[in-house]
């Protein structure tokens, strides 16, 4: 049998300056040509594994590590990332950080040229991962006019152009479109079964990953608490109550008293089709064009009139955006990626001018992109925000962590206090706000924007995390092609369609505009019992 390909045996790990490690007496094998999902909580050690297996702890961030490491039989501690990459590729939660060159094909190509390889070879693996990512249109573009989902695939390119036998991501999907994110993760699998390559992969939306996965590794508090299958893990969680552990249509199920937990969309049909519970419910309204929308009174909190962003000798961006922002209304913009909602972002707070059309504004707006390292600039997370700012975003007791330490979802609630500075915005926008965060943690990002909203902040948010926003928004604002598509109440956009529409709606067709958990189980309930009149 085959040496494991990554193999873990007591080991620990603790950040500098931090009194708790992150990772506690670990012990893991991961055998070759396998597909591992890596579960847990925000800062539960997930990033802090995959680190460890690329080589990043200990040698870039310090600390102490104890007990062993291997990764395709070299120990961590003594080979570093550039001894490690000729093993495992990676992508990590910031794609930003991990691209370095000006051009595409530059930064795909990097990793084979320094390896030595020749220019016909690396000629052909840059064409051949970059048609496997669906990247091949972008080889000629320059990194920095990229959107973050287009960059995050560039990232994942030039990890898997190598061929590498272990492939570790980090929360990959977070600013992939519903489209891509799924295209992904079955490109993995692909990968998997017809490469071999052993696949880690860390991810808080686990509906998107546990139907490709063989297996799934839980953590906890830097510990192994669950290694099984999918079904195993989720009957695990749902047993111990484990809310963040369990998918929205695992939950449904649970709450509908069904059995077992399905682990992916077709599976959840399958069942409920052999129960008899699948009967179809009335046709969803289509979602009502932006200028339905009736106007209030008050003076909006933020408007963009017929707003439009040609790029000189490239592309049109935004094709005259209409949209209005109510004080206090909490807004989603969704849309595929590269369609223009960071851009539409960039516009509304000031730092584009749009080519024609206007913003306009009533005070001050806040505005958090994508990257959450672009805020922080201190060595303490202490010294980014007051006492106040950090209880704010969860991390009393973190005051001397150094940022990068901090997990993504650490960092980006962080992010969050530094640009709202203790003030009083008009209009909060966001971007991507919810990647490297678990159920648990967007909850929390959700009651803190809602007390935004109750203070009269307008909130729009930009996500691809159709769940996040079937739980926050009062309305859902979809763009296609640089315009708006669809703007109306969350169950008009989100249950009538497909790739646009939660887990939950998927599995139910969008009956009674059922989008959450707790509203798919009550129809489930209401079947139940209209089945059981009738017979």
């Amino acid at each position: 049998m085959p040496d494991p390909v990554l193999q873990a045996q007591g080991f620990g790990y603790t950040y500098p300056g931090r009194p708790v490690p992150a990772l506690a007496d670990l012990s893991l094998a991961i055998e070759p040509g396998t597909f591992t999902l890596l579960a847990g909580e925000s800062g539960s050690g997930k990033s802090t594994l995959l680190r460890a297996a690329a080589g990043l702890v200990p040698h870039f961030h310090g600390g102490v590590a104890s007990g062993e490491l291997n990764v395709g039989g070299l120990d961590v501690r003594d080979n570093g990332p550039s001894e490690l990459s000729a093993v495992c590729g990676s992508l990590f939660q910031d794609p930003e950080s991990q691209v370095v060159m000006g051009g595409v094909r530059a930064e795909i190509s990097l990793g084979l040229e320094q390896a030595g390889q020749s220019p016909a070879a690396v000629a052909r693996a840059v064409e051949e991962a970059s048609l496997a990512l669906g990247v091949a249109p972008l080889l000629d573009r320059r990194t920095d006019s990229l959107s973050g989902g287009e960059l995050q695939r560039i990232a994942l390119a030039a990890a898997i152009v190598g061929r590498p036998r272990l492939l570790l991501l980090d929360e990959p999907t977070a600013q992939l479109d519903p489209v891509a994110g799924d295209e992904l993760i079955w490109l993995l699998r692909r990968l998997n079964e017809e490469w071999g390559t052993s696949v880690l992969l860390a991810e808080h939306r686990l509906e998107r990953c546990l139907g490709a996965a063989d297996r799934v590794v839980a953590l906890e508090a830097g510990r192994v608490v669950c290694d099984g299958t999918p079904h195993e893990f989720l009957a695990w969680a749902d047993a111990g109550g484990r809310e963040s552990f369990v998918t929205p249509v695992g939950r449904m199920f649970s709450l509908a008293g069904l059995a077992p937990l399905p682990t992916s969309v077709k599976e959840a049909r399958t069942q409920l089709q052999a129960a008899g519970l699948d009967q179809g419910g009335p046709a969803q309204p289509a979602a009502p064009p932006a200028h339905s929308r009736s106007r209030s009174r008050a003076k909006p909190a933020l408007e963009l009139k017929k707003v439009w962003c040609e790029i000189q000798d490239g592309p049109t961006v935004l094709r005259g955006i209409d949209l209005v922002l109510e004080p206090g209304e909490r807004v989603v913009l969704m849309g595929r990626n590269g369609v223009g909602k960071s851009t539409l972002l960039r516009h509304a707070k000031g730092l584009d001018k749009p080519t024609r059309g206007k913003v306009l504004s009533e005070g001050w707006i806040a505005l958090l992109m994508q990257n959450p390292g672009d805020y922080l600039v201190h060595d303490e997370a202490g010294q980014e925000v007051p006492p106040a700012g950090l209880a704010a975003a969860g991390l009393a007791g973190h005051e001397l962590d150094n940022p990068r330490d901090l997990s993504g979802g650490e960092r980006q609630r962080l992010a969050l206090e530094v640009v709202l500075g203790g003030g009083s915005p008009t209009a909060v926008l966001l971007d991507e706000p919810t990647r490297g965060m678990d159920a648990l943690r967007k909850r929390a990002l959700a009651e803190r924007l809602n007390g935004l909203a109750a203070a009269g902040a307008a909130v729009l948010v930009a996500t691809h995390d159709t769940a996040f926003a079937a739980d926050f928004a009062d309305r859902v604002v979809l763009l296609g092609s640089g315009t708006v598509i669809a703007d109306g109440s969350p169950s008009a956009v989100l249950a009538g369609g497909w790739y646009f529409a939660t887990e939950v709606a998927r599995v139910l067709d969008g009956a009674e505009g059922a989008l959450t958990p707790e509203q798919g189980a009550a129809l489930i309930q209401r079947r139940i019992t209209a089945a059981g009149a009738v017979t």
